[in-house]
């Protein structure tokens, strides 16, 4: 039991960890497009 466990828990590890760098990434962009639009708002005054 234990000889399935654990490879099982370590594919549940790095499925999370690749989760949480997609997220990560798409946060990077929103907060790319937020700060150009800013500039483009601030241009514009």
């Amino acid at each position: 039991m234990t000889k399935i466990a654990i490879p099982l828990l370590a594919i549940f590890a790095l499925t999370a960890c690749e989760t949480v760098k997609g997220a990560g990434r798409d946060m990077q962009a929103a907060g790319s497009a937020v700060t150009s639009e800013a500039a483009e708002a601030q241009s514009e005054m």
